[in-house]
């Protein structure tokens, strides 16, 4: 049905109103459920689309969903799987589906202990290099959104993945809208009680334990070597509530095939695969800028009303694409009623990403605006300055992101503040005498982004501008703060695998998993790829 927002928002209304389309007596429905839920915005009125099932003359079913059996894999063979992003949960949960006891080791910290760490970026500009917006229980996503939309709908069931989140406490709505999102208010508690069921099956969690070397014999990875922190634990179960005990920061080896999930950001692991000779070959990414603007006022323009969202719509969202001499310039990650964030992973590094909670209702709306850089693109002319003697390392597209955030560190006054100009002076290549209120913790400080950020990321980002500003009028304005820098959409390598078996295409018993091994972009995509690198798993090990 295609209703108002006003009558999307009241079951009884939509109850009677499919009553009437279908020709069916009212008294005859005993239950009605929402399955499919989107808004559209083209037209001056906004309209809402909405599909629901009926069921008539019977009882309504209880569960929107048929949950996932786990069941215990205590005395199990046992497999090993690197990080606790969205790649490796989803890749533990399946191994125990499929009968295998998943061990799984994570360099950051506990959900609860990792946003402690978080809140010290913004307040001490203190970055802990192994507990940060990347590293640490839940992956990059945990702390910066939760947003559930992809295109990956051939590579394996985004369905199922949404159920396995809903199972483990996501609001049931993420299986209704077109662009479902949990927030990042709400994604760490379905993230531990993620963790107590793979505990609980008799799986294991070790936090602040950072896989330091694979064991290799022959061709074949038996293991990997690991260093757990001076005060890191070693494993959580549900009676400990999943915080730490001591330990002595030894280095132990854990026998078994791997999966390699380690997340966009784990530069040491490239520098490992690289030292060692293995196969890694650098990828195309994006880089740019976060972008931000009062949330009402992308309302009032998404919306085509001075009123913007109104009481019955939510916070609005938007997406641009263009291509710009060769290369696309797009927006990414857009974050409606939401914050930017400090994203460093290390030292001397200034990163900006964005995440909204739950109810989307913050005072900005942000998005990444970013433009595709391919490694041919490499040259003196677009890094400033030589990163490399060679030029075809498999390591250059880390190198220039390192270069970019060292940059914006450096003009952010080597603080976890970030340079900062108003977009119409950014576009106009002015120096922005003041800047706008922001949601940017840690603050801003006023930079000329246009000067010296690379010529073709800088140029390519202000013609996307004048032109998005074109398509929306209202949207090139100097009430938006264009923020630097947004280097982590993509992994900059991949971590070549055989097509079919999803193994390592030197090392047997190695499977690169998910967005860190160039395998995917974002957590459902992630999650998937966890999936399918268990089931290879399982089918090798017979």
């Amino acid at each position: 049905m295609r209703v108002l927002p006003q009558q999307a928002a009241n079951d009884a209304t939509l109850r009677s109103l499919a009553a009437a389309e279908g020709g069916i007596a009212p008294e005859s429905i005993h239950g009605m459920r929402i399955t499919r839920r989107s808004i559209d915005a083209r037209q001056r009125q906004v309209m809402v689309n909405v599909t629901v099932r009926l069921w008539i003359d019977e009882p309504m079913e209880a569960m929107p969903f048929e949950p996932v059996e786990y069941r215990s894999v205590e005395n199990q063979p046992t497999a090993i799987v690197v990080g606790a992003g969205p790649g490796g949960l989803f890749a533990a949960l399946r191994l125990i589906e499929l009968g295998m006891r998943p061990i799984v080791v994570e360099r950051g910290k506990d959900v609860h202990a990792r946003k402690r760490d978080i809140a010290r970026i913004s307040r001490e500009h203190v970055v802990d290099a192994e507990s940060n917006y990347s590293f640490g229980e839940g992956g990059a996503g945990a702390y910066s959104d939760g947003k559930l939309y992809t295109r990956s709908k051939k590579r394996g069931s985004v369905e199922k993945v949404l159920r396995v989140f809903c199972q483990h406490g996501a609001s049931t709505d993420i299986l209704v809208d077109a662009h479902p999102h949990i927030g990042t208010d709400r994604l760490p508690r379905v993230i531990e009680n993620m963790r107590n069921t793979i505990v609980r099956c008799g799986g294991e969690v070790h936090f602040r334990t950072r896989m330091t070397e694979l064991l290799v014999e022959g061709d074949n990875v038996v293991g990997c070597r690991c260093v757990r922190g001076c005060d890191a634990a070693a494993t959580t179960t549900e009676a400990d509530d999943g915080h730490d005990k001591a330990s002595d920061g030894h280095e132990v080896e854990l026998r078994g095939p791997v999966i390699l999930a380690t997340g966009h950001s784990a530069r040491d692991v490239y520098r490992l695969f690289a030292a060692r000779g293995w196969h890694l070959e650098a990828k195309g990414i994006a880089v740019g800028v976060r972008l931000e603007h009062p949330s009402q006022l992308i309302d009032r323009i998404q919306y085509h009303s001075r009123e913007g969202r109104g009481r019955w719509l939510p916070a609005a969202e938007y997406a641009f694409v263009q291509q710009v001499d060769g290369r696309g310039a797009y927006s990414f990650c857009m974050c409606p009623g939401g914050f930017v964030v400090p994203a460093a992973s290390g030292p001397q590094q200034v990163v900006v990403n964005g995440m909204s909670p739950s109810g989307r209702n913050g005072r900005w709306s942000n998005s990444g605006m970013v433009v595709e850089v391919r490694p041919e693109d490499l040259t003196t002319e677009l890094m400033g300055s030589p990163l490399t003697d060679d030029t075809t390392s498999e390591l250059r597209m880390m190198l220039f992101q390192e270069h970019l955030e060292r940059m914006a560190w450096q003009q952010g006054g080597r603080r976890q503040t970030a340079p900062a100009q108003r977009m119409a002076d950014f576009v106009g290549g002015r120096l922005s005498a003041d800047l706008p209120a922001s949601s940017y913790a840690p603050g801003l400080v006023a930079s000329p982004l246009h000067f010296w950020l690379p010529k073709p990321i800088a140029g390519r980002l202000q013609e996307a501008f004048r032109i998005f500003g074109r398509k929306s009028h209202g949207f090139l304005t100097n009430e938006a703060t264009v923020i630097g820098v947004e280097t982590r959409t993509s992994a900059p390598c991949r971590i070549v695998r055989d097509a079919e078996t999803l193994q390592h295409v030197v090392l047997k018993g190695l499977y690169p998993c998910g967005e860190g091994a160039g395998y995917a972009g974002g957590i459902v995509s992630a999650a998937i790829d966890g999936e399918r690198c268990a089931e290879a798993l399982a089918a090798a090990a017979g």
